[in-house]
């Protein structure tokens, strides 16, 4: 059949047309070598004689200029003052790869759910989501279908009832989780359990772990997690494990750690018991600390090119342009593709639509028919701009293409380095880390940067010339000043460069890294509210994080603070020693407290029991003066404690004074014979001290001299004490006033329980002659009143 290409108008249909029509007489296999070169950045015209094949070209042998010369590139001189005079700068990037599964979404994203015009290779335009539908049908032959990896998983645990009892319940998950998560990072929060008993844990992980092993979050990796939890069970404990969705790569995890937070009102902590309250925190932690952990990979079956115009750009010529340089750079593979105008783009401004500039967003099936493979590597990017500002001419848009290497512009930032914060007008972002986040500032100052290899030093001098050049031969005033420029912008980047001035810059870089890890610190170490608090657990992940910051401080540290930094580092861990201490001092306070709870602590039967036994030893007036007495010296005793941890404001003196005047009573009732405070001094140091002060007391007005009166005085008062009538009826009068005494029982656990393991009976086996003392009678007295206005009142 006899073949007539000029029957097509356009340039690329006839290009296409002689492909199709090669293959289709057995040919197509005969051009492979040339696809091949083409597809990793040769020209379209590589092959001619006159230009040669370029691989074999020595580049050692000419200067840089020819050697792009060759490639089919326009001179860097004729680039340059066509840039001078007006010309953009051809953008040709990617914005990302996909999957055969992606591939919907992608066509729907790029035509607007519909709404634009998509065109595909053959020059065909779709329209509406139905025939938009059946490209993926077309093309599912060049799909591997390759699944990505499983990177992040959610998951459940549903706990028991009897789960969290007697311990910290997120100390008691945590511990739970590792047990079946292993060395995983993981967040997790705790809620109530829908049932209305138990416990529900919630969580996001991820599925590597430092060894290589990946969990595939199905029903199989569920019953794994499930036996570990299993293994290590408590007698009593269940705990069901569940995956419940999985996601690849950080936009997944960053999404579902932030609908965790938001759901549990920020109560949600990571595996080192830090706690994640916001969203920025949870998307910092996914950015920055789970990135290097996902090992995370994605099948590459179709890629997402945009080319890009200024503002003000005539959008039917782009559309042309961009049409010509799909049509030649990618013949025989599949594509489609639709340009977004932002004077009648569907898409709202707030929702990421109406850019301010003209674009075209193409999606390419990386295999072609024949099964070759598009390799997009810098070189290519290099060659597609080249051809892209050679089309845009050919429709009349002035165009270049350019080298960052041209001006020392700074490197472009990656779309997982930057999150958008705003969409009105061009889109504003906020970098991941502080890394990306001066990138991204440098890209939009366009900061001067110079090249560090050998190859592109070599680049940016060839330039510089080139701009001088210009400079001097342009008669176009405004073309010679913008060259001077750029040869100004090359000598500060190259000055900025010099050893001199990189050692100031990275000293001054050095100095605030080492100022913010050193905040970094402060705030760590002036937890003070959260340290008090503190488990094992979280005590361990806080003092990782203070060596953390300390590591990172002494890492980027100056020199000439180095005395500061070792200063500040002794001051960090000497805080750290100190808490660390007190964390110590509370797990043996508790254990401490358990263990009087389990064998010490009386219950409400065994207090009456001390009150029964002590009022059968030494009867009912002996005890009840004694209780009275002792309840108001443990009174003064608390009141003085309280205002020494500053939460009673009164005066110690007066509090130690009354608490004296208490004491002193104590001790003449004790050293008057009653035995039961006698009993209680073998336990308390001040009570006993008190004794002995009354005791020497009354000896020293024993040796005065004794009258007949005041020993008749001290005979009745030990008839008082041991009145043998107090002792049978005692039974009977503990339990008629037991409910109005035990109330104010006063003798403190520890006196009372040493009591118990005593001999009934008295021990004291005091003189008559030193049991007496003047005051004790009215103490009786005072103490009888008193007992019976408590009766009168009580009955009334």
């Amino acid at each position: 059949m006899e073949f007539f290409l000029g029957a097509f108008e356009k340039e690329w249909e006839s290009r296409r047309a002689a492909l199709l029509h090669e293959r289709s007489l057995g040919r197509g296999k005969a051009d492979a070598e040339e696809e091949r070169w083409r597809r990793r950045g040769g020209g379209a015209n590589a092959l001619s004689p006159v230009r040669g094949f370029p691989g074999n070209s020595d580049r050692r042998t000419g200067t840089l200029a020819r050697a792009t010369e060759r490639d089919g590139e326009p001179s860097m001189r004729s680039r340059f003052a066509a840039l001078a005079s007006g010309s953009q700068p051809a953008v040709v990037k990617m914005a990302s790869f996909g999957g055969g599964g992606r591939l919907g979404a992608m066509i729907t994203y790029v035509s607007r759910n519909g709404g634009v015009v998509v065109e595909n290779e053959r020059g065909e335009q779709l329209r509406g989501r139905d025939e938009l539908s059946g490209v993926r049908g077309e093309w599912g032959h060049l799909m591997k279908n390759r699944a990505e990896s499983r990177d992040i998983a959610t998951f459940t645990v549903e706990v028991n009832g009897t789960f969290g009892e007697g311990g910290d319940v997120y100390e008691q998950s945590l511990a739970l989780l590792k047990r079946g998560l292993g060395d995983r990072s993981f967040a997790y929060a705790i809620g109530p359990r829908r049932e209305g008993t138990g416990r529900t844990i919630e969580g996001v992980a991820v599925l590597r772990d430092s060894n290589g092993e990946r969990l595939t979050a199905d029903k199989k990796a569920s019953e794994i997690v499930q036996d570990r939890f299993d293994g290590g069970a408590e007698r009593g404990e269940t705990a069901t494990f569940r995956f419940t969705g999985y996601g690849n790569g950080t936009d997944y995890g960053t999404s579902r750690l932030r609908g965790l937070v938001e759901r549990h009102g920020g109560a949600v902590y990571d595996e080192t018991g830090r706690a994640i309250s916001d969203e920025k925190q949870a998307g910092d932690l996914v950015q920055q600390e789970w990135r290097e952990q996902l090992h995370s990979r994605k099948p590459r079956d179709v890629m997402h090119l945009v080319l890009s115009a200024r503002a003000g750009t005539d959008s039917e010529a782009f559309h042309a342009a961009a049409r010509d340089f799909l049509a030649e750079e990618f013949v025989g593979f599949r594509y489609v593709f639709s340009l977004h105008d932002p004077s009648w783009d569907p898409k709202a401004e707030e929702a990421g639509g109406k850019r301010p500039h003209v674009h075209v967003h193409a999606i390419i099936a990386m295999r072609s028919d024949m099964g070759d493979r598009i390799e997009t590597t810098i070189r290519t990017f290099r060659h597609w701009r080249v051809t892209m500002a050679e089309k845009a001419r050919a429709h009349g848009i002035n165009m270049e293409m350019t080298d960052r290497r041209d001006r020392a512009s700074p490197a472009a930032y990656g779309r997982n380095q930057v999150r958008p914060t705003s969409r009105l007008g061009r889109t504003e972002h906020e970098g991941t880390s502080q890394s990306a986040q001066r990138r991204y500032d440098a890209k939009r100052s366009d900061h001067r940067r110079f090249a560090r290899t050998g190859i592109s030093r070599n680049y940016t001098d060839i330039a510089k010339r080139e701009w001088e050049v210009l400079a001097s031969q342009d008669s176009d005033e405004r073309s010679a000043n913008f060259a001077k420029d750029q040869v100004l912008r090359l000598e500060l980047a190259r000055i900025e460069d010099s050893p001199d001035v990189i050692a100031a810059s990275e000293a001054e870089k050095s100095l605030s890294q080492f100022e913010t890890y050193l905040v970094t610190l402060s705030n760590i170490v002036s937890e003070d509210e959260q340290m008090r608090h503190m488990s094992r657990s979280e005590f361990e992940a806080y003092e990782k994080r203070v060596e953390a910051a300390l590591f990172q401080a002494e890492r980027v540290m100056p020199p000439e603070q180095k005395a500061s930094y070792e200063e500040i580092a002794v001051a960090a861990r000497e805080h750290v020693d100190i808490r660390r201490e007190l964390m110590k001092q509370a797990e043996q306070s508790e254990a401490r407290s358990e263990r009087v709870g389990a064998d010490q602590i009386a219950t409400g039967d065994e207090v009456n029991q001390l009150w029964d036994d002590a009022v059968a030893r030494h009867g009912l007036r002996t005890v009840e003066m004694a209780n009275e007495i002792l309840l108001e010296v443990e009174h003064f005793r608390e009141a003085i404690d309280l205002a020494d941890a500053g939460e009673f404001k009164s005066d110690r003196e007066t509090l130690q004074a009354s608490l004296d005047v208490a004491l002193a009573r104590a001790g003449e009732l004790g050293a008057s014979g009653n035995r039961l405070i006698r009993e209680i001094a073998e336990v308390d140091e001040e009570l006993r001290t008190a004794i002995e002060s009354a005791e020497r007391a009354r000896q020293q007005r024993s040796e005065k001299g004794r009258g007949p009166d005041s020993a008749a005085a001290e005979v009745q008062v030990r008839a008082d004490n041991d009145d043998p009538s107090d002792r049978e009826e005692a039974p009977d009068r503990s339990h008629r006033d037991q409910p109005q005494e035990h109330s104010a029982n006063a003798f403190p656990q520890r006196r009372a329980e040493a009591t118990v393991d005593r001999n009934a009976g008295d021990t004291t086996g005091m003189d008559p002659a030193q049991q007496h003392i003047p005051r004790l009678e009215q103490l009786q007295r005072e103490a009888d009143e008193r007992r019976e206005r408590d009766q009168d009142d009580h009955e009334r």
